[in-house]
């Protein structure tokens, strides 16, 4: 049974180095700790709160060979484990656009996919460009996907990486804390639709008036919570995922083979 690490983290704002420093022994302990990988929250780097950050994020954005990625690319292959890394991020072929992204890196160091968020919360979109993609990505445990924090509040996304074959869809998230409740209903409810386990890595802290209180929780595919941590502070939570499970609740609730595509498009929006 693959084994996943949600590393509950308090960032510094807009000093990626000095997180950096502090997740590469995070990376080791989840090595040491015999997990297949470990995921850190929504722009984990460089801090969320965009009234700061905002304003610096063009010197913030880095491309995937840059420093960032290159220390933790270094860091996965010597704990021998994947890391999600969300970052603010430039693609080579959109030379100075920045996306929201997390990055995929694999057991051996290697980049292994990309995702950009898709739904670009308030301020985002006035600092990033949306994306437009929803992969899934292949590791020796299972098949995975991965969104971001807002995009949770979409059916839709969870949706298209369920019907690509995750198994396991990944939410690194920078929600704030007076949407506690909110988190509570999509996080169970997007794993329970998809019949999916759904990770779901809260960032920890306070930047100028935002307060994110963490409440990093893994919901199994009938929307039970089956690991969580409670208290509002940095913390690590390791859970053993069976995706057996997976398999079992695909057969006795059958939402994915019980679709109607056909008549989803006839909605008239208004």
């Amino acid at each position: 049974m693959p084994k996943i690490t949600l590393a509950q983290f308090e960032s510094k704002l807009c000093d990626p180095p000095a997180n950096v420093v502090k997740a590469i022994p995070m990376i080791r302990q989840a090595g040491l700790d015999g997990s297949d990988m470990i995921m850190f929250p929504e722009m984990f780097t460089t801090g969320y709160e965009l009234s700061i950050v905002g304003p610096r994020i063009t010197e913030l954005t880095e491309p995937v060979n840059g420093p960032t990625i290159t220390a933790l690319r270094e860091a996965a292959k010597q704990a021998g484990v994947y890391v999600v890394a969300p970052i603010a991020l430039y693609h080579d072929d959109l030379p100075g656009v920045p996306f929201n992204s997390a990055v995929l890196i694999d057991r051996e160091g290697n980049v292994a996919g990309v995702y950009d968020k898709q739904h670009l919360w308030a301020l985002e979109r006035f600092y990033f460009r949306g994306g437009n993609g929803t992969p899934v990505f292949q590791t020796d445990f299972g098949t995975i996907g991965i969104m971001i924090c807002y995009d949770m509040g979409y059916p839709e996304v969870a949706r298209m990486l369920a019907l690509q074959g995750a198994q396991i869809v990944l939410c690194p998230s920078a929600w704030c804390e007076p949407d506690h409740d909110v988190w509570d209903i999509n996080v169970p409810a997007r794993a329970l639709e998809n019949t999916v386990f759904l990770c779901a890595v809260n960032r920890y802290g306070r930047e100028q008036d935002l307060y994110m209180g963490g409440h990093s929780k893994v919901c199994d595919p009938r929307g039970r919570v089956v690991a969580e941590l409670p208290d509002e502070g940095e913390g690590v939570l390791n859970v053993e995922i069976d995706l057996a499970d997976v398999v079992s609740n695909r057969q006795t609730s059958p939402y994915l083979r019980d679709r109607r595509p056909e008549l989803y498009g006839k909605v008239l929006l208004p």
